[in-house]
């Protein structure tokens, strides 16, 4: 070999050489959390909707991740005869749990249905990088962006999108919670559910019938109509209750998308073996209530050890029983008396999701909309609305409390004026009042949390029930009594 050539030969080793080295040391680890390269053929990640959680990672090397996610506008309910269009990642409120692992590259897909009408994007709170994704996932309709991340961080991260006016489009459903394991995995336990909060601003009233618009009014005010757990009101309740059974642990990623309430999460029954609050690293133990902020998450794992019906609640506590944010988890099995020796939980916690559903609600509402609803459609329902409202206090066979709540079993107070009854539902009843011969002086609060709906329906049960002189209360009736206000105070003789 000639030395031009040699020394050629030899200076495009050193090259390869030094190229070897520099691709070793980018492969290297270079961060906290960044275990090097992929490993293997890439993954295509499993997502689950709520309250469902994707299983547990049991591979110990990182992997490369592919995430599919789509959006998709639609409309479903968020209570019982009222409709919304929510905005979603996946088709469900919250959106897909997406589960990882701490040092997994992971290659996201976002798809924008043809069929919506507005563009999204996705900032996911585990990602490191302006924006969160968000800049790179800017979407049209009919369209599909893509851009990688490396899962540096462990924890539970909610995503949401971020396409202006943000607010509106988180208020619309957009979020959800993506898990990163840590990579020796989280420790076994019996059951893992998936919880999100949000609250919702609609046009109408709270359990107002119908479709119901976005009120950016509201949302700006920060004063929403709903607060809810997975997007709707029962979504886990009755039947769609999460379950367990005694001597179980349970595991709840619980998240609150906001966009504006804090929440203050609360089992009600049962004590918190430990929280992983803000969704970092750090534990507390035996947490009775637990601060999540909006755009923040929570993992609180507890050990069933009686069965019941364990009622989730935002703890500031007219969201639970006004706006809808009360959940159910069932625990069966058999009953320790030396833990707990009470009945069932009482309905007072549950008010009308103490049933396992609504159906005779919902076919109220559907025979009216048709204009074919009947008395008997009325009772139905009504009797359903009233087992979680008004049977506390009166009974569930109308016989009230003695010296305490006035009966309506045969009651000659509904019978000489039934249509006074609308305005005591709406507005109260504070002093005296004789009813079957006997005095009574408690307090009746406004329930005016009811829709017009529902206490033309409670009252046509109660007047068609226990003996009482039947006959039918109508939803114009109580919206013309509404529309009136409260009657004004008379000033006291003297």
């Amino acid at each position: 070999m000639s030395k031009p050539l040699f020394i050629a030969a030899r200076m495009l080793r050193i090259a390869g050489l030094a190229f070897g080295l520099c691709a070793a040391a980018s492969a290297a680890p270079q961060w906290p959390g960044d275990f090097g390269p992929p490993i293997g053929e890439p993954i295509h990640a499993v997502l689950t909707s709520p309250p469902h959680v994707p299983p547990p990672i049991t591979r110990r090397y990182p992997a490369k991740v592919i995430v599919e996610l789509e959006v998709i506008e639609k409309q479903m309910p968020i209570s019982e005869g009222v409709t919304y269009t929510f905005w979603t990642f996946g088709g469900t409120v919250p959106g897909s749990f997406i589960r990882v692992r701490q040092g997994d590259t992971v290659e996201f897909h976002l798809k924008n249905n043809p069929a919506n009408k507005m563009p999204h994007n996705i900032d996911l709170h585990g990602v490191t990088g302006p924006g969160g994704g968000a800049a790179s996932s800017f979407t049209a309709p009919g369209h599909e962006s893509q851009f990688s991340f490396k899962a540096l961080n462990e924890g539970i991260y909610v995503y949401h999108c971020a396409t202006a006016p943000v607010g509106m489009h988180v208020a619309n459903g957009m979020y959800g919670l993506m898990l990163v394991e840590p990579p020796e995995g989280l420790p076994k336990v019996d059951h893992e559910y998936y919880v999100m909060q949000g609250d919702f601003y609609t046009g109408g009233r709270y359990r107002e019938k119908g479709l119901q618009a976005f009120d950016m009014e509201k949302a700006i005010d920060e004063r929403p109509t709903y607060v809810l757990f997975n997007g709707s009101e029962g979504a886990l309740t009755g039947d769609k209750a999460l379950a367990a059974d005694v001597g179980q642990t349970v595991r709840l990623f619980v998240g609150n998308g906001g966009p504006n309430l804090v929440s203050s999460f609360h089992v009600i029954g049962a004590i918190f073996d430990s929280v992983r609050y803000e969704g970092g690293s750090n534990v507390q133990k035996n947490v009775q209530t637990t601060l999540i902020p909006s755009g923040g998450a929570a993992v609180v794992e507890f050990s069933t050890k009686v069965p019941g019906s364990y009622v989730l609640v935002d703890h500031s506590i007219f969201r639970a029983f006004n706006k809808g944010a009360l959940a159910i988890l069932k625990v069966g099995g058999a009953e320790d008396k030396l833990v707990y020796s009470g009945k069932e939980v009482d309905s007072v916690y549950l008010g009308d999701r103490s049933l396992p559903n609504l159906n005779a609600v919902t076919a109220a509402t559907a025979a009216a909309a048709k204009g074919k609803l009947t008395v008997q459609d009325q009772v139905q329902a009504g009797k359903d609305l009233f087992t979680g409202t008004c049977s506390v206090c009166h009974q569930p066979s109308g016989s009230g409390l003695a010296g305490v709540f006035p009966p309506l079993a045969k009651s000659d107070f509904l019978a000489t004026d039934p249509h006074r009854a609308i305005g005591i539902l709406l507005h109260g009843l504070t002093g005296k009042v004789t009813v079957n011969g006997s005095e009574y002086n408690s307090v009746m609060p406004p329930m005016n949390q009811l829709n017009d709906d529902g206490v033309a329906n409670i009252l046509t049960y109660v007047l068609n029930s226990w003996g009482n002189p039947g006959g039918r209360i109508t939803a114009a009736e109580v919206a013309k009594v509404r529309a009136a206000g409260p009657p004004k105070a008379v000033a006291a003789e003297h």
